[in-house]
Parts: C-alpha cells; structure tokens; sequence
C-alpha cells in the first residue's frame, strides 16, 4: 500500500515542480527578475517531502517490509 502512495507523491511533486518552474519562468519574462527566495523555498519544501518519504520508506525495507508499529 506504501508503494502506491509513495508513488502517488513522487509524481505529485514532480508534477508541482514542473507547473511551479513554469509560473516563475512566465514570471521572469514579464517582470524581468526571479523571485530566488521564493524558489529556494519551494524546492527546500518539495525537497524535505520527498526525503521523509525516502526515510519512510527506507525504514520499511530494514524492518523487513512491513510498516506494523507494533511491538513484538
């Protein structure tokens, strides 16, 4: 089930950060300068997300697959 959601958000970001890259480059042209916090930001958030979802999941695989939180 992780698997599917995990993939569900990698293209989900993907897909954001594509449309974000677009709307600051259409931005750029009209205004004639890059919002660079704002981009920072941007990719810092996207980024982080998609480290805990890589912590998440890396963390499933050394327990053995399974995501169970209960103590044995």
């Amino acid at each position: 089930m992780i698997n599917k959601f995990s993939k569900k958000v990698v293209m989900t970001v993907l897909i954001m950060n594509i449309v974000f890259t677009a709307f600051v480059l259409a931005i750029y042209w009209h205004v004639g300068s890059e919002p660079t916090t704002l981009i920072v930001s941007w990719f810092a958030f996207t980024t982080g997300e998609l480290w805990a979802l890589a912590s998440i999941k890396n963390e499933e695989t050394r327990r053995g697959g399974t995501n169970d939180h209960k103590q044995v």
